[in-house]
């Protein structure tokens, strides 16, 4: 069978695997209070890829065959991606009404509870984690790691410099600490994750820290080109939004066409890095492609 149906066919069953575990997890929309389940549910099930956790998912099959292990992980970090989305199209950050094709979470629900919805969230993704059939020193490390990387050293610093650099000159370095703090630090964080728990040695998490720092910022360039370049109907989510609100982004800081080049190089040096792993990568390379030819 074609590796790319497989590809496909593959991320769709590991997309439902994360669903079910959602949805068991997660309080009904009916409990009280009702607007803020709701709101949580509206936002999680909104149509998500879920990209970040079937990363989580590949790396741990690297080293391990059987991914249900890990599929709670998975599902803590989808978790934690999507309270990142609410909060960053709250009117006080990027304000935008649109998202996976929907209106925004703030747009249904309200602010306030869009703000609650967001928090419930990464509040629920650890305690997700320690669901997981892992070793209890396991859980204790991916918790405290999730942490770290979810702090003001990490995902708040990139928001922090982000919102803080609307407006102003684009600077190379502004845009690439942004980057590497957001977009690209949650990607590596999902594959770091399901290595690690999967008893990865470190020789092995540096080259998935090295394929994911680039195609993360592969993928944060080609989601600035698309803002530019791509339509609402097939981003799901307003388009033209960096340029109104100023923020920094590749295509202002480089143009256009560097910034595509500087996509492919990046997408170039993550698939070097996963010839580490001698071509049990596949899906991972396979992903690599469909995150630099996505159209939304």
């Amino acid at each position: 069978m074609d590796n790319r149906i497989l590809f496909k066919r593959d991320m769709k069953e590991k997309q439902e695997l994360v669903n079910i575990i959602l949805d068991r997890f997660l309080p009904r929309k009916d409990e009280y209070p009702k607007d803020l389940h709701k709101a949580v549910r509206y936002s999680l099930f909104a149509g998500g890829k879920r990209m970040r956790p079937y990363m989580t998912m590949l790396a741990w099959q690297l080293f391990n065959e059987d991914p249900e292990p890990i599929t709670y992980v998975a599902a803590a970090i989808e978790m934690l991606h999507t309270y990142t989305l609410i909060h960053d199209d709250l009117p006080d950050i990027d304000n935008d009404e649109y998202r996976r094709g929907k209106p925004s979470c703030h747009t249904v629900y309200g602010e306030e509870v869009a703000l609650l919805a967001g928090d419930a969230l990464l509040i629920s993704a650890f305690e997700l984690i320690t669901w997981a059939p892992l070793p209890e020193k396991m859980k204790a490390t991916l918790i405290n790691e999730m942490a770290q990387e979810c702090g003001v050293s990490g995902l708040i610093a990139g928001q922090h410099i982000d919102i803080k650099s609307e407006g102003k000159k684009p600077d190379k370095k502004t845009l690439e600490f942004i980057h590497k703090n957001k977009t690209a630090r949650l990607i590596n964080m999902s594959l770091r994750f399901g290595a690690l728990a999967a008893g990865a040695k470190e020789n092995d998490l540096k080259a998935l820290e090295e394929f994911g720092t680039n195609i993360g910022m592969a993928f944060q360039i080609v989601d600035d080109l698309l803002d530019i370049e791509g339509s609402q109907d097939e981003l799901g989510k307003s388009i033209g939004k960096d340029a109104e609100t100023g923020k920094m982004t590749f295509p202002s800081v480089y143009g256009v066409e560097k910034s595509r080049q500087m996509a492919d190089d990046y997408k170039q040096d993550a698939m070097q890095a996963l010839r580490y792993f001698e071509g049990k990568a596949l899906f991972l390379q396979m992903l690599a492609d469909y995150i630099i030819e996505r159209n939304k």
